[in-house]
């Protein structure tokens, strides 16, 4: 029998983890990275989502949309083979969610719920059918269902938490005694009112992630989805729950320490400061021209810009950050998402005058805007010295691997957590200040992010700390992921060393 060697350790290749995501990116890509961990150590893996998520990661998947899905059909598979020999199983089903999450996200999450358990129940089942049984489930956040398929069939199962593990101290006092404190300071909006929470900074309520205060029927859907997260826990096999975190302990000591006992908390970060593909690159949608672009600038010298898979600007605030980083006198990418992804409509006029601005700033040499890039790649080149980031959790870690200060601009969910962690606890960067304009959007102006740019990478001692704290946390990091002394590395190998015994 073929064994894979680490260290010294001999693992059984005969280990069969399933590893299921929710079809975002914010939750592919480090559950991709996990993935591909996990079969460098020598075990077979199989990687689940619904063929939207799927689609999102290899762009040519339109065959499967046709392919048979249900608790006795078998689910197609693919697979991939990386550069050490080792390989995943893709296994996606159709949720039928064609196109996009849409508006209605509380349809779409009760049809992947439904047509995922039944797939995910055929797939195991099969697994044991050929021998091939698996020896642990592990599934991102919002997929409780998941791990109740697997405790139905006497599997064991974890989550791979894709949030900062702060964030998840955060929940676990929300939904255990401090909901009332933690609501009020939320929706006081008072920056001076304080929530103190046992192991944490002190958080205002700029701090707090927004699900705790939902605003409409979409934001109540991911609130519900959290709090039937979290009391799945309660009903997990394994005593206290298994949670990986994609952190390392250096960097989230105080939070890791917080969930001692409350939960098993495996760091196993960061899980992207390298594409998982035989090319070196991502596999999500690219546009090229941006490499040889990058490669005639300075040392440090461009301004990175890109609020994720997600978050669309509206024409005023393109417009506002366009002046902003042309004033700034320094050469700037912008990752410019032009696609609702919730199915909103941009307002009409809005697109003709986006591209019109993108034009004129592409035919110029200051400035260049792509609809998308490889942004570990752009993160790692030697030409950039600054990233303008939404502070999205994959984002905030590939910065801080990267060693690029950051400006942080968060809109949702856990990012504004995520900028207090940069601004204040690791020191790596700033966060702009927003003016409210009546009714509408809160608005980034030209002047605050261009004093921010100017903060982040000029001569100033808050920019020389600001930098140095960076290249600080990339060694950190880079260190916590090496196969001989990396903590994250001990941990994720301890862990599939536990299923050998």
């Amino acid at each position: 029998m073929k064994h894979h060697q680490i260290l010294g350790l001999m693992l059984n290749p005969k280990n069969h983890y399933v590893v299921v995501s929710f079809p975002i990116q914010g939750h592919l890509n480090p559950a991709l990275h996990f993935a591909k961990h996990l079969a460098s150590l020598g075990a077979e893996v199989t990687f689940v989502t619904s063929i939207y998520g799927y689609r999102r990661i290899f762009k040519n998947a339109m065959h499967l949309l046709n392919s048979p899905t249900s608790a006795t059909a078998t689910t197609a598979t693919t697979t991939t083979t990386f550069a050490d020999g080792s390989s995943i199983i893709f296994a996606p089903f159709d949720d039928g969610c064609k196109e996009d999450l849409g508006t209605d996200i509380k349809e779409k999450v009760s049809e992947l719920k439904r047509l995922g358990s039944q797939a995910l129940t055929g797939l195991i089942q099969t697994f044991k059918q050929e021998l091939r049984p698996v020896t642990c489930l592990i599934h991102t956040p919002l997929l409780s269902w998941a791990a109740k398929v697997a405790c139905d069939l006497g599997v064991s199962s974890a989550m791979l938490w894709t949030q900062p593990a702060t964030v998840f101290a955060i929940c676990h006092y929300y939904y255990n005694g401090y909901k009332e404190q933690i609501f009020e300071v939320h929706k006081n909006g008072n920056a001076s009112s304080l929530v103190e929470l046992p192991g944490l900074p002190m958080l205002t309520c700029r701090d707090l992630p927004t699900f705790f205060l939902p605003s409409d029927a979409q934001s109540l859907a991911v609130t519900n989805m959290f709090e039937e997260q979290f009391e799945s826990l309660k009903s997990e096999i394994i005593k206290p729950p298994r949670v990986f975190f994609n952190t390392f302990e250096e960097l989230e000591t105080k939070a890791l320490q917080v969930l001692d006992g409350i939960v098993d908390a495996i760091a196993i970060g960061p899980l992207s400061n390298h594409s998982i593909f035989l090319d070196g690159k991502d596999k999500f949608q690219s546009s090229q021209n941006y490499l040889d672009w990058l490669k005639v600038k300075g040392e440090a010298s461009v301004v990175y810009v890109s609020f994720g898979s997600i978050i669309v600007p509206k024409r005023r605030q393109v417009e506002e950050i366009v002046r902003g980083l042309v004033a700034t006198n320094r050469p700037f990418l912008w990752a410019l998402l032009r696609t609702q992804s919730k199915g909103e409509a941009i307002p009409e006029g809005d697109e003709e005058c986006i591209t019109s601005l993108i034009d004129e700033i592409n035919k110029g040499e200051q400035g260049l805007v792509v609809e998308w890039c490889s942004q570990t790649e752009v993160l790692e080149h030697y030409s950039v010295g600054c990233f303008v980031s939404h502070c999205g959790w994959n984002s905030t870690v590939e910065s801080l691997v990267a060693g690029v200060p950051m400006v942080a601009i968060p809109k949702w969910v856990e990012q504004w957590t995520n900028a207090k962690l940069v601004v204040d606890v690791w020191k790596t960067g700033v966060k702009v200040e927003r003016i409210s304009r009546g009714e509408e959007e809160e608005l980034v102006e030209s002047e605050e992010l261009k004093r921010c740019v100017e903060m982040v990478m000029g001569e100033g001692m808050r920019g020389e700390e600001i930098r140095r704290n960076a290249r600080k946390w990339r060694s950190l990091a880079r260190k916590a992921v090496e196969d001989i002394g990396g903590s994250s590395h001990r941990n994720l190998v301890e862990f599939v060393e536990d299923h050998d015994q």
